[in-house]
């Protein structure tokens, strides 16, 4: 039976990358009655980040040549080494059982919010595999990023983590679905482009939905 590992990384109470991601989580779970889901809000629920104990654990990986995920908890020698693997276990527990890894984020200086980078760090570990599982990222952007629009060249957060799960995780088949021009809610400067806004916005709920049901 396929589960869900559905992630959260915003702070805001009404947030568009929150709602995205639920519209994604609501649509495949209509889908597959009964099956597995797990709920992390990772911005109300902060990860640590990694400490000594966490680097210990990835050099003695290392030494070993690789992760072997069956045999990564005998690599555990020191008492800070069991303090990060403490962390460290629930959250790479929910993730090797998930066949689909749902993650809701806004743009952050170009980029993602520490708590998400912070459960990255913490679940990674040298020449991992984790294909065939799949990834869905339901990005909120304040401005515009996507291909041809003035500010490209600056979305780091799509392009890092497309390549950071492509790099550690050997996934190259990870979904995007971006609601841009968020700042116009807020922005005067950006008032004139809030239709573009709620366009971007519900094409993104429907996608997700659409993708949702589909997966």
């Amino acid at each position: 039976m396929s589960t869900l590992l559905h992630l959260d990384a915003s702070p805001r109470p009404r947030s568009i990358s929150k709602a995205v991601s639920a519209a994604f989580a609501c649509s495949w779970r209509l889908e597959h009655p009964g099956a597995g889901y797990v709920y992390r809000d990772l911005a109300a629920d902060p990860v640590p980040f990694i400490d000594a104990g966490w680097t210990d654990i990835c050099d003695a990986v290392l030494a070993a040549g690789g992760t072997d995920l069956e045999r990564l908890a005998t690599l555990v020698r020191t008492p800070a080494q069991a303090a990060a693997w403490r962390i460290v276990e629930p959250l790479l527990t929910e993730l090797l059982a998930a066949d689909i890894v749902l993650i809701g984020t806004p743009m952050y200086n170009y980029s993602i919010p520490a708590a998400l980078k912070a459960w990255l760090d913490q679940v990674t570990f040298p020449r991992m595999a984790l294909a065939p599982r799949r990834f869905v990222v339901a990005a909120a952007r304040g401005g515009a990023y996507s291909p041809g629009t003035p500010k490209a060249a600056f979305d780091y957060q799509e392009r890092y983590l497309r390549d950071f799960f492509a790099g550690h995780f050997a996934v190259t088949d990870t979904v995007f679905i971006n609601a841009e021009l968020a700042n116009s809610r807020q922005d005067p400067a950006l008032a004139r482009l809030r239709g573009e806004h709620d366009a971007s916005y519900a094409l993104a709920l429907d996608t997700a939905r659409e993708l949702g049901r589909g997966y």
